[in-house]
């Protein structure tokens, strides 16, 4: 009897093992049911948000920074501030190194007369670089000074037009200003750079040769360039404006009565 109770206790141990075990490997099977569930459901939602996402950046074109907010969630990223090119100068024009720290002396041959000019690229490399470059190739060669003033404390003789009545060239056009008067007056002798207004990248290929002081004020831009000087025949420029100007809306600016060429210039 004591060996037959025996027996069958360990019979009914080993059952319920058993059953255990069976229930184990069930709430497992279950387990991994579910599991699998849950991650075909959130790889089905992680395409959708890829396609939403997709075509919510497309169709507004957004920035990466947009891009990135909706992935993360977020409604609108932080405003960025927006900053515009910098202005640049033309492909043509030369590099101011070329001119920097170097003084070039000449002479400019005008049909009234000869005046010696000297170009400070120390002060003003870039515009000495540009006046060095033209006069080289011979651009200044036949072109006329357009323009004449004559009033009581602006004089000036303009020159260096593309079509000879102050048109430039959308082509070649530069910057920045360099060695701008502080107090606006350009002394007589002076030789400064015209250019388009408000603008500090508007120098082209035109100059103006100041015959007696003279004072500009200035615009948005600032002032302009002063590349050099007449260091000889400002006399020239003087007979000049005496002869006086066309007719015109003003009585103190306008082309010169006598015409004005440029023969030549030379700078070495």
């Amino acid at each position: 009897m004591a060996a037959s109770s025996r027996s069958a206790r360990e019979a009914k141990r080993r059952v319920q093992q058993m059953e255990a075990k069976r229930e184990l490997r069930r709430d497992q099977e279950s387990r991994r049911k579910r599991d699998n569930l849950i991650a075909a459901g959130a790889g089905a939602a992680a395409v959708v948000l890829a396609v939403v996402l997709q075509f919510t950046a497309f169709a507004g074109n957004p920035t990466e920074d947009e891009f990135a907010a909706l992935e993360a969630g977020l409604t609108t990223p932080s405003a960025s501030p927006t900053t515009s090119a910098p202005p640049t100068n033309a492909a043509n024009v030369p590099s101011p190194e070329t001119a920097a720290g170097k003084v070039f002396t000449g002479e400019l041959a005008l049909n009234r007369g000869k005046l010696g000019v000297e170009l400070d690229g120390t002060k003003a490399p870039q515009a000495a670089a540009v006046f060095k470059s033209l006069s080289d190739e011979g651009y200044f060669t036949g072109k006329s000074c357009h323009r004449l003033t004559t009033g009581a404390n602006f004089g000036v003789l303009q020159c260096g037009s593309a079509d000879g009545k102050g048109g430039g060239k959308p082509e070649y056009t530069w910057g920045p200003l360099e060695n701008v008067p502080a107090d606006n007056l350009y002394p007589a002798g002076t030789i400064a750079v015209a250019r388009t207004g408000n603008n500090a990248y508007g120098n082209g290929t035109q100059f103006f040769i100041v015959y007696k002081d003279t004072v500009i004020p200035a615009d948005t831009a600032g002032g302009y360039t002063v590349v050099g000087k007449v260091t000889s025949g400002l006399d020239v420029v003087s007979g000049i404006a005496a002869a006086g100007i066309t007719p015109g809306s003003s009585d103190t600016d306008g082309a010169p009565v006598e015409p004005v060429t440029i023969d030549s210039v030379s700078l070495k």
